[in-house]
Order: C-alpha cells, then sequence, then structure tokens
C-alpha cells in the first residue's frame, strides 16, 4: 500500500513538474508574440518613402533627388536593423526560455534531494552489507571499503556483535567489552572517546552519524539490519 502510494506521489510530482515547464514555455511565448505584433513593420519606412516619390513627381530638381534617394537608403537600414532587432529579441526569448527550464529543473532536484536526506535522517543510512574484516583492518559498507585504526576496528566490532544480539551498550560497557574489564570500573567518557574517535575515523560525517546511532540514556548501536552484518 505504501509503495502505491509513494509511486503515485512520484508520478503526481512528474506531472507538476512537466506542468510547469510547460507552463513557462507558453507564457515565454505568448510574450514573444505579442512583443513582435508590438514592433512595426519593417517595410513601413520603405512604404512611406514610395509614397512620397508617388505623391511627390514634381521634384526633378538634382537636391530633390539626392534626398529621396537618402530617404530611400533610410529606409533599407532601418528595415535590416529591425530585422535585426527582432532576431536579438528571439534569442533572447529563447536564453530566457532555457534558463527558466533549468531553474526548475534544479529546485525540483534540489526538493527531492532534500526530501530523501530527511527520510535518511529519520531511518537512518540504508546498509545492504557490512563486512569487518580483522585481519585486513577495513570495513566494506555496501562495498566501499573503510581504513580503520584497531582501536576504531575493535569498537566497531565490538558495536556490531552487540547489535546482532540487539544490544544497546553504554560508553562504560563499551569501554569494558573492549578492555576487559567490569562496566561499573569503567568511565562512561572513555567508551564515547572511543566513538569519536571511530567516527573520526570514517570520515565521512554522513556515514559515521547514521551509521552509529547515539540512543539517549541508553547508550550506542548500529543502526542497521543485523542480518547485513559478516566479521571475518
Amino acid at each position: 500500500m505504501s509503495f502505491t502510494s509513494a509511486t503515485e506521489s512520484r508520478e503526481i510530482g512528474n506531472r507538476i513538474v512537466v506542468a510547469g515547464i510547460a507552463a513557462i514555455v507558453l507564457v515565454l511565448g505568448i510574450t514573444a508574440v505579442l512583443l513582435f505584433m508590438s514592433l512595426p513593420d519593417a517595410n513601413a519606412f520603405n512604404m512611406r518613402v514610395e509614397r512620397l516619390f508617388v505623391e511627390n513627381d514634381t521634384l526633378t530638381g538634382n537636391a530633390e533627388i539626392k534626398l529621396l534617394e537618402i530617404l530611400a537608403q533610410s529606409g533599407t537600414a532601418f528595415s535590416d536593423t529591425l530585422a535585426s532587432y527582432r532576431f536579438v529579441i528571439f534569442v533572447l526569448l529563447i536564453f530566457a526560455t532555457a534558463l527558466l527550464v533549468t531553474a526548475v529543473a534544479f529546485l525540483v532536484m534540489l526538493i527531492a534531494l532534500n526530501r530523501r536526506m530527511g527520510r535518511i535522517e529519520r531511518q537512518g543510512i540504508e546498509v545492504n552489507s557490512l563486512l569487518i574484516s580483522r585481519d585486513q583492518k577495513s570495513v566494506y559498507l555496501n562495498d566501499f571499503e573503510f581504513k580503520l585504526t584497531d582501536a576504531a576496528l575493535e569498537t566497531l566490532s565490538v558495536l556490531a556483535e552487540a547489535r546482532m544480539d540487539d544490544e544497546v551498550l553504554s560508553g562504560a560497557e563499551i569501554e569494558g567489552v573492549i578492555s576487559g574489564r567490569d562496566p561499573s570500573d569503567c568511565d562512561e567518557a572513555a567508551g564515547a572517546t572511543r566513538i569519536k574517535r571511530l567516527r573520526d575515523t570514517l570520515g565521512n560525517q554522513l556515514v559515521s552519524e547514521l551509521l552509529i546511532k547515539n540512543i539517549a540514556r541508553k547508550g550506542y548501536m548500529l543502526a542497521i539490519d543485523k542480518n547485513v552484518i559478516k566479521m571475518v
């Protein structure tokens, strides 16, 4: 049921994105049409000059003819300039459309990423396999290899064994298991320090913070399925 709901939500989101992009293109298209319609006709100046020639056929002097030729050349220049303006406006509208569509796409990607990060923060990191190799002093987390120090590897091993037994260990208990002493004789801060060093060794803050959960007033545990843990 939840799978169907998630699928429907994703389909609705995709339709909203497509509708938003289509609306952007439509609005810019209408704007372009109205803008081009409001521009004057490129041949308007030439038509006025032609009318001037027709209505003033008595202008036969050299000065008058020269003036008419200048007006005709000016009309041609105006027509070419207006045509270039139309092309520039068209290119700018295409560029604006591309930018807006890209902005919408990036916005949707950021929203989706934030939602996914929120789910990860609420549910913990999704781990399909956790292999602890004592001989190689390595940890393989979803096929990603992490080289650990002896102390960090020992701390992670203790947490893994506790997770397989569905146990939550306090800092004192972690220190007691590693040092071989009774937890009542160990300091809580010592175990917390080991957890901190383990997280620092893992390096990736997101991985370390979500992999190792700190349960208030109880202790520490691995926030993964115990069935994916293997130790060699």
